[in-house]
């Protein structure tokens, strides 16, 4: 596999051929906030938190880290003031969703965002796919999937089989930015498996 010479934040960065710019930023040390990776996972550019600017020939464009593969001579800012004016809105869009989020307040101090800027959606859920994505691709459960589409999607647990594989297992719940999951979850539960700690609790 070729090497393949960039510049990232004014460093001389090697990275492999395949490899994308948050992964070279991060086989330097180089941080880049991101809300919807996972090393485990896919690419999947949810979130769009993880932006930067990437400069070819003199064209300056944002894009997203976690989907951009490197390029020969590329030239990335991974703080500008573009990149912080976008990765701003898109907090401020988030914050809507789940104001209370402590990784969300995080950032939003860093990169200034107002989380009252944008009327308030309180679904919790910020569609990271985290937990959706993990529990496909790395669990091979398929016991949680996305609901209905637009602004009305959101997160649901599969009852009939979260109640044979969540219970013991429950590795998805770090992984969310915000704590919805574990909302869902004890929704379901209650709802459709309430059975299922005396199972547990009883070893049947």
């Amino acid at each position: 596999m070729s090497e393949i010479l960039l510049q990232i934040d004014g460093r001389e960065v090697q990275a492999k051929e395949g490899m994308t710019l948050l992964e070279a930023a991060r086989s330097v040390g180089i941080f880049i906030p991101t809300l919807c990776h996972h090393e485990k996972l896919e690419p999947y550019g949810a979130c769009r938190i993880c932006v930067v600017e990437a400069d070819v020939g003199g064209k300056t464009s944002l894009v997203a880290s976690c989907l951009y593969p490197v390029e020969k001579n590329l030239v990335v800012r991974t703080r500008s003031e573009k990149v912080d004016r976008a990765r701003k809105m898109i907090l401020e869009l988030l914050l809507a969703h789940a104001p209370d989020s402590p990784k969300l307040q995080q950032l939003a101090q860093e990169y200034g965002a107002d989380k009252n800027r944008f009327e308030r959606e309180p679904s919790f859920c910020i569609h990271c796919g985290l937990c959706v994505r993990y529990c496909a691709e790395v669990k091979k459960a398929n016991a949680i999937g996305f609901v209905d589409r637009g602004i009305r999607k959101e997160i649901s647990f599969i009852p009939e089989i979260a109640a044979k594989e969540c219970w013991n297992c429950k590795e998805c719940f770090p992984l969310c930015p915000t704590e919805a999951l574990q909302a869902a979850y004890v929704l379901v539960q209650a709802l459709g498996f309430p059975s299922a700690p005396a199972k547990a609790a009883s070893g049947k």
